[in-house]
């Protein structure tokens, strides 16, 4: 097992790709403390966990309530090795129609929050440490109407950076993996029956070049690897996992004149 007597703490576990990250480290051998704002998802998650997971209610744009569920975390399980500051919200702010709390809110929750996570979880980390923030294509693509959300993201891969340099002298890596469009609830009404789902893939497909959405597992995966000694020369690096739509668009299908499953 690659996590053999390791502890994490995984933000926004309780759901998607937190979710199966946490699902993948218990797996792997790993102690997991997950946190979220959801009281009933946290327990219900915890439940499947068993006895190597502890969930923690804690909002991650709270920094007090995510330095006591670090030092929660640390107390019940040990000194954290992996962080995955997970935690994220979508947002729309287009020019033209966004208020500045909406777009605080964004660069509140996907960046500062990042940021004071990992400030929190610094003493309680051993050296050696491995942290994994979660990142996004959106802060490659341009998408129109998401300018807080694809700052948060550029601005978690600059910090991750940074984080890297000062943590370097400790042995502690930190890196970033950035998500393509992962079925996950994240996406709300986009995805909520069966049908919707089926055409909203439907048009990933035609700009991705291998043709459709990402599993959660997917990024998982990503993560324990960035997470396991698999890694252990990796250092603030950001791996794109979105089936080649930032690195080849032009190979998608609809570029090619073809259909999404041809």
């Amino acid at each position: 097992m690659r996590l053999a007597n390791k502890t994490a703490l995984i933000t926004g576990g309780n759901s998607g790709i937190g979710l199966a990250t946490a699902r993948l480290f218990v797996q792997e051998g790993a102690k997991v403390a997950i946190t979220g704002r959801n009281q009933a998802t946290l327990e219900a998650a915890a439940k499947e966990l068993g006895a190597n997971a502890l969930a923690i209610v804690a909002d991650a744009t709270d920094v007090a309530a995510m330095e006591a569920a670090v030092a929660q975390a640390a107390q019940k399980f040990g000194k954290l090795d992996i962080v995955f500051a997970n935690a994220g919200i979508p947002g729309q702010t287009p020019l033209g129609g966004t208020t500045l709390a909406a777009f605080e809110q964004v660069i509140r929750t996907n960046l500062t929050a990042v940021f004071f996570t990992v400030q929190a979880a610094v003493p309680h980390l051993n050296d050696g440490a491995s942290v994994i923030l979660n990142g996004s294509v959106i802060s490659m693509l341009g998408n129109p109407g998401y300018s807080a959300y694809a700052a948060s993201k550029g601005g978690v891969r600059a910090m991750a950076r940074v984080m890297a340099a000062e943590l370097s002298p400790r042995g502690i890596r930190v890196n970033v993996v950035a998500p393509g469009a992962i079925r996950t609830p994240i996406w709300g009404a986009a995805t909520a029956t069966p049908e919707a789902e089926k055409a909203f893939e439907a048009r990933i497909a035609l700009s991705t070049p291998l043709r459709g959405l990402g599993e959660p597992d997917h990024i998982s995966k990503t993560v324990l690897f960035l997470a396991s000694d698999d890694s252990a020369h990796v250092q603030g690096q950001e791996l794109f996992v979105d089936g080649g739509a930032t690195a080849l668009p032009a190979g998608a299908p609809i570029y090619r004149g073809q259909s999404p499953r041809q």
